[in-house]
Parts: C-alpha cells; sequence; structure tokens
C-alpha cells in the first residue's frame, strides 16, 4: 500500500527532471497515484520529460492567463481521469524587469504579469479544477518564504507574499467542500526557475552555511516528499498552512 494509492492527481510546472514538480510526480506515481501533467508553451518538452516517470502520464496545455484553457481544463483532465483528489500548483513567472534588484523601476505591467502567473493562477486552478474535487482532497502550491526581503527577489517576493495570502482564502472558502490547501516553502533549489533569477548567487552561498541541518542546492527530495505527505490523507485536518523545507533557514536570526 502506498501513501497515494489510488489517488488522483494534476501535477502543473513539470519542464525539466531537475524541478520540484517532476520529483512530486515520479514519488506520488511510486506511492501509487494517478497523475496528469500540464504544460505551456513547449509541450513536445514537457512530454518528452514525462517519458522518464515509472509511468508517463498524459500531458494537456495550460496557460493560466488564457480563460479558455481553464474554462475547459476540467474536462480535458477529466477525458484521462474520472475526478481528481489532489492538485499541486508549481506555476510562476516573472519578467526579468522584476527581478535582480531593479524593484524601484518596475512598471506594473511587468507585476501585473508576475502577479497573474504566480498568485491569482493558485485560485484560477483550484476553481477550475473544483467540479473534479466533489470528494474533496488537496491542494498544494509551492512558495518560498515571503516574510522577509530577499536580495534580488523583489516583485516575486511580493507575488509569494499573495500567494501565501491567497492560500489562506482558499483554504477557508474550499474547506466546506472538503479541500484542503497548503503551501511548502522550500530553499533555493537549482532548478530552471532559480536559473532566470539575477544574482541567484547570493542565495547559493549563503543557503548552506545559514541552514542548522544543512542545505543541498540540488537535491528537490525533500520538498517533493513535503508535498506528497500532504496530498495524502495523513494531514485531515492541516489547512492553511506553510510547511518550510529549507534547512530552517526560516527560523533563524540573522
Amino acid at each position: 500500500m502506498g501513501l497515494l494509492d489510488g489517488k488522483r492527481l494534476l501535477v502543473t510546472g513539470v519542464l525539466t527532471d531537475s524541478s520540484i514538480a517532476f520529483n512530486v510526480a515520479k514519488l506520488a506515481q511510486e506511492e501509487g497515484a494517478q497523475v496528469v501533467l500540464t504544460g505551456f508553451g513547449r509541450l513536445s518538452l514537457v512530454e518528452r520529460i514525462a517519458k522518464r516517470l515509472p509511468e508517463p502520464p498524459p500531458v494537456i496545455e495550460l496557460d493560466v492567463q488564457n480563460d479558455d484553457h481553464l474554462d475547459t481544463l476540467a474536462d480535458r483532465v477529466g477525458a484521462h481521469l474520472d475526478g481528481l483528489d489532489g492538485i499541486v500548483h508549481s506555476i510562476g513567472f516573472a519578467p526579468q524587469s522584476c527581478l535582480g534588484g531593479n524593484f524601484l523601476n518596475t512598471s506594473w505591467e511587468d507585476v501585473a504579469t508576475a502577479v497573474h502567473v504566480s498568485t491569482f493562477s493558485f485560485k484560477s486552478l483550484a476553481v477550475a479544477c473544483l467540479p473534479l474535487m466533489k470528494e474533496g482532497g488537496a491542494v498544494v502550491g509551492l512558495d518560498f518564504d515571503a516574510t522577509k526581503a530577499w536580495p534580488v527577489y523583489d516583485w516575486m517576493g511580493v507575488a509569494k507574499a499573495g500567494l501565501e495570502s491567497c492560500s489562506r482564502y482558499l483554504a477557508r472558502d474550499l474547506g466546506k467542500h472538503g479541500i484542503r490547501v497548503n503551501l511548502v516553502a522550500a530553499g533555493p533549489l537549482r532548478t530552471m526557475a532559480a536559473k532566470s533569477i539575477p544574482g541567484f548567487k547570493e542565495f547559493e552561498e549563503a543557503w548552506p552555511e545559514r541552514a542548522p541541518l544543512g542545505w543541498d542546492l540540488a537535491d528537490t527530495a525533500p520538498a517533493a516528499k513535503a508535498c506528497v505527505a500532504l496530498l495524502s490523507d495523513w494531514f485531515p485536518a492541516t489547512t492553511g498552512e506553510i510547511v518550510h523545507v529549507d534547512g530552517g533557514v526560516h527560523a533563524m536570526g540573522v
């Protein structure tokens, strides 16, 4: 018996096999879940990466800024699964002007894009999938601690703060449907998303030294395990929570 035996999951954000979402999908399958992936833009790339999973899952297109994609998502997922027990939100994007120390000069248009894709999409995805979650379930999002102003993270930090607030409101409003909503705040990892952040090296150098448990910038497994645990039935009364998987840095002083 696996931790997710019989669970039906939608996992977003798989772009490379170094992503947290890929390892969530892999571990979920190993624990007994059926998985459907979403991709945006480079679907052929996602389909190629999907073949590296234990059981290559279906891949459907999802642009979270496209209302047609969201309006038809339940039907398109429903073509592969007869319902959903869990959703993994691993979607984030900010134009380059939003990162790298340009905080005071970023335009609203670029900030709006970052907030739409990285924050509002959490609500959009949950609502789009709600018709498939008639028996309740779990929504898990990927976060980066937004209680502090980090170097170079700038408006993406603001978007993550919005994500944390959004998760609490979703927990409030989806609770009546038996749906739990939680976030996993991972420490910095050398994913494709991280490579797009100017000055990411500042995190690479400081984090392992500050983490009481140490920190491996290349190991996405701890964050993936936390996601799978929250998707399972082992947290039946936990919602609106942020689980930190960062080696303990969030709890340390300067």
